[in-house]
C-alpha cells in the first residue's frame, strides 16, 4: 500500500478533548476533510490546511474525496465528531475502501458523546450500558423500538443519540413511552446539550419528566438503570463495590 488515510475522531471539537494522537495526525495532514460544521470547530491553526467539505447526507461523496486526494500523494485526514467508529464514517470508509486496495485506512479514536456527556453528568455509565440512536434516517423505527424494549428488559443504562430534530420533534417522547411500558416512571435520567462546547447545558429529571422535555440534535440523553441515583446533583450508576450501612 502506498497511500494512507486517517479517520479521526475529534471528540466534541475542543482541542483539550482531543487525543494526542488525533492532534498529531491533524498537524501532519495536508488535507482535512469533514462535514462543514466539524471543520468550523477546528482550532485556528488547522484552518491554514486545505479544508474540503460536503453537506450532511453527502457522506459517500466526502469519503471519495479522501481517496481521490490520497491518490494525489497528499496526507489526508477525515474528521468525525466524537469517535469515528461510533455513528461515524469509519465503516463507510472501509466499505468504499474495497475499491482502493492500494490505500491503507487508520482509525484514530476520539471521545464519543456517551463518555464526554457522562463526565458532565457524573458517572451514569459506570455499569453495563447501551447506545441507541433515535434517528430513523438509516434505521427503520420498528428496529429502534425493538432495541429500546430489549434495553429496558436488560436493565441497561441507555444512552440516546440523535433524540430530536426538526422532522423528529416527538421521537424522544415516543421512545420514553416505549420505555415506560417496562421501566418505572421515577427512573432517574439526565441530558447534556452542546457537550464540551460553548453553551453546555445539563439537566436531570425522571423518565416521566423526560417524556415532555424539548431537546435538539446536539443533545445526548442518559436513562439510568434500576441502580442509578442522584448524589449531590450528579447522576450516578452504582457498580456494587459499596454497600451503605443501614
Amino acid at each position: 500500500m502506498t497511500n494512507k488515510i486517517y479517520i479521526v475522531g475529534m471528540g466534541p471539537g475542543r482541542e483539550e478533548l482531543m487525543t494526542g494522537e488525533a492532534l498529531g495526525v491533524l498537524e501532519r495532514a495536508d488535507v482535512i476533510v469533514g462535514y462543514t460544521v466539524y471543520l468550523q470547530l477546528l482550532d485556528e491553526r488547522f484552518r491554514a490546511k486545505e479544508l474540503l467539505s460536503t453537506p450532511m447526507r453527502q457522506e459517500e461523496q466526502r469519503c471519495r474525496i479522501c481517496f481521490r486526494e490520497s491518490e494525489k500523494g497528499k496526507n489526508v485526514a477525515l474528521i468525525c465528531s466524537g469517535d469515528a467508529g461510533v455513528y461515524g464514517m469509519a465503516s463507510l470508509m472501509y466499505e468504499i475502501g474495497k475499491e482502493y486496495p492500494e490505500t491503507e485506512l487508520v482509525v484514530v479514536p476520539g471521545i464519543t458523546a456517551a463518555c464526554s456527556g457522562a463526565a458532565v453528568l457524573g458517572a451514569p455509565i459506570n455499569h453495563d450500558f447501551c447506545v441507541i440512536s433515535l434517528s430513523d434516517l438509516l434505521t427503520p423505527w420498528e428496529k429502534i423500538e425493538k432495541r429500546l424494549r430489549a434495553a429496558a428488559e436488560g436493565d441497561f443504562v441507555i444512552v440516546l443519540y440523535n433524540p430530536s430534530s426538526h422532522k423528529r420533534k416527538d421521537y424522544l417522547m415516543r421512545a420514553c413511552d416505549i420505555l415506560l411500558a417496562g421501566i418505572k416512571e421515577e427512573r432517574v435520567c439526565g441530558y447534556v446539550e452542546n457537550i464540551g462546547r460553548e453553551g453546555t447545558k445539563t439537566e436531570t429529571c425522571t423518565l416521566n419528566e423526560l417524556r415532555n422535555r424539548e431537546v435538539n440534535m446536539f443533545t445526548t440523553v442518559f436513562i439510568g438503570n434500576s441502580e442509578s441515583e442522584l448524589i449531590d446533583g450528579k447522576l450516578i450508576t452504582k457498580r456494587g463495590y459499596y454497600r451503605e450501612e443501614k
